[in-house]
């Protein structure tokens, strides 16, 4: 609708700069004469805005980009360079996180979820219906790899917004990214093996690698820039890691994105010393202003990048549809998922299959964008007033997921489990690093806005502020 690309043109504005906070949106009269549309279309467009927490309105005087205390906040710190390999034991950690959130009286902040009213489930549910009425014999047989050739299709063709033209034949679909990233590394390395890893890094990650009995040798990344790639070489010169596995665009926990420039360099880095990279692209679509950022994929010209994606964060993470692209490795990956999985289960890549052809996909995508870039701006907020002085949060320029550097008094395991007992999770630092790092770090998610989410998050103030009046037992990032 023309609102919605006059909300996306102004949020862009925004996010780069070109509107800062203070600044007088033109009159609703004369941005209707200048864009060619309506009076209504503008103030729709405005009312979307206000409603993301981008601007403002002043009685008598119009529409202004909205101051936020969260402009003040420092952004964390980057980690120290610690060239070694450490085997992983993360487990344990997150088989706690894991069984909080099965509670549904528990708050999820700790969860990279989007709330049930930001997605299609409906819709989806309505095809997955529909796909089973008329297909009566649907679930009889297998769907071996590459996978199904309906949703493949829709893959190929969505491709194209990412920079790339794949064929369908060039994917392989798997039961969500991360069983996608597992049959990568197991594709490229085997137990022993180091592998490259951003620091902080997904904890699925991490699970993966100890899970296969490797090694993990952490890279640090910049909350903005991402990966440290003059920190990547050293590491690739003198540490014998077998692959890298790094998230280009709004890499989790940071919400990073990586320049076209660094994209282009890190692939000329793995062709130079011959090291495969597992690029997570989950997050890719979810980046919230200006076009889609193209994957590091994009410059792979020797087969060397395995890309994985899903829409688990952006459709149904319950219908666990995922995929991978990978390049040189296919007959490996296939006969890794032929022995491992089987095949897919077929209704859900059916209706995922459907929903990408009927157009739908693009349009949830703006909506649930501005969304998203909204909701992290609130959560923002709410840090940089009621959490302890010192505090330093991650500015992400996509995905809902927030990483938060506490003062140092402040132990996040500690924390995470006193607010166990008041019914919230949290996801404490240190299961974002194969060393145990981060003890005064937390991620928090941001996928779902309610009067809910906001308590338990001002609760995790208040728990956060008195820890910070201590100045015993918690460490730092180093």
């Amino acid at each position: 609708m023309l609102y919605e690309q006059l909300a996306t043109d102004l949020s862009a504005a925004i996010e780069q700069g070109a509107l800062r906070a203070g600044d007088r949106l033109p009159s609703v009269r004369r941005l209707a004469d200048d864009r060619g549309v309506s009076i209504a279309t503008v103030l729709a467009a405005y009312l979307q805005l206000e409603n993301a927490g981008l601007i403002e309105v002043r009685p008598k005087s119009g529409h202004y980009v909205r101051t936020r205390q969260s402009d003040h906040l420092a952004e964390p710190r980057v980690p120290r360079r610690r060239n070694t390999a450490f085997r992983p034991s993360v487990s344990t950690a997150v088989a706690r996180l894991l069984e909080a959130n099965r509670d549904p009286s528990i708050v999820p902040l700790g969860s990279a979820y989007v709330g049930p009213e930001d997605l299609p489930i409906r819709a989806l549910n309505r095809l997955a219906a529909g796909i089973a009425r008329e297909m009566t014999t649907l679930g009889v047989a297998y769907d071996p790899p590459p996978g199904l050739p309906t949703l493949r299709r829709q893959l190929a063709r969505r491709s194209v917004t990412w920079g790339l033209a794949l064929h369908e034949d060039e994917f392989v679909t798997t039961i969500g990214a991360t069983e996608a990233i597992h049959l990568c590394l197991r594709a490229v390395a085997r137990s022993g093996d180091a592998i490259a890893v951003e620091s902080p890094t997904y904890f699925g990650v991490l699970q993966a690698i100890e899970g296969l009995g490797m090694r993990a040798v952490e890279v640090p990344s910049h909350p903005r820039s991402g990966l440290d790639l003059d920190a990547l070489e050293d590491v690739l010169r003198g540490c014998g890691v077998r692959a890298v596995v790094a998230a280009t665009n709004a890499s989790n926990p940071l919400g990073a994105v990586m320049s076209d420039e660094a994209k282009q360099r890190l692939v000329r880095m793995i062709e130079r010393h011959d090291v495969p990279l597992i690029e997570d692209d989950v997050y890719g679509d979810l980046v919230w202003s200006g076009s889609r950022p193209r994957p590091a994929k994009v410059f792979d010209r020797g087969g060397r990048v395995l890309l994985c994606g899903s829409v688990s964060k952006t459709l149904a993470p319950g219908y666990r549809v995922g995929w991978v692209v990978p390049g040189r490795y296919q007959e490996v990956i296939e006969r890794l998922k032929f022995s491992q999985t089987l095949g897919n289960p077929t209704l859900t890549q059916m209706a995922v299959a459907e929903f990408l052809a009927s157009g739908g996909y693009d349009k949830h995508l703006r909506r649930l964008r501005r969304t998203l870039g909204g909701r992290v701006e609130q959560f923002r907020d709410i840090i940089a007033t009621e959490f302890p002085e010192g505090t330093r949060v991650s500015a992400p320029l996509g995905g809902f997921v927030l990483w938060v550097e506490l003062p140092v008094g402040v132990d996040s395991l500690e924390l995470q489990g006193r607010a166990l007992e008041r019914g919230i999770a949290i996801a404490p630092g240190p299961i974002f690093s194969a060393r145990n790092r981060f003890h005064n770090f937390v991620r928090l998610s941001c996928g779902s806005l309610t009067p809910r989410t906001v308590s338990a998050l001002s609760q995790v103030a208040e728990m956060a502020c008195r820890l910070a009046g201590r100045t015993s037992g918690a460490r730092s990032v180093a």
